[in-house]
């Protein structure tokens, strides 16, 4: 299967466990791998033959911009269902959601959730 990778997608978002990343917000980063068929693309050089990934880069800055939860966890399972479900041709997703600057004392590192998920999750 293809696979079509998204990296480095950043944005401002207010989820978090702590009250203040709610409030003041953060910045995420975002990776994502789309598997799906892309044969027909390759020989056509048509883009409605492929998924234009600027619709699903759109979707997931507004789901990062807009939502509030307390876990990156959820976050991140919001983010891939909704590919799925916006996006027929794709068969799999995987989706990584880190946290540059997460609020931990003496912690300089960053934190990511990676989930996995085939239309068959949905």
């Amino acid at each position: 299967m293809d696979c079509i990778h998204l990296t480095n997608i950043r944005c401002y978002g207010y989820t978090g466990y702590l009250p203040e990343e709610q409030v003041l917000g953060q910045w995420f980063e975002v990776d994502v791998k789309l598997w799906l068929d892309l044969s027909t693309a390759a020989k056509t050089d048509v883009i409605e033959d492929t998924l234009d990934y600027r619709s699903v880069i759109s979707s997931i800055q507004h789901i990062v911009k807009t939502a509030k939860f307390s876990l990156l966890e959820r976050l991140v399972g919001m983010i891939a269902d909704s590919i799925l479900q916006q996006c027929d041709g794709v068969t799999q997703v995987q989706v990584i959601v880190s946290k540059p600057a997460a609020p931990i004392p003496d912690f300089g590192g960053k934190i990511s959730i990676e989930y996995t998920r085939t239309r068959s999750n949905l």
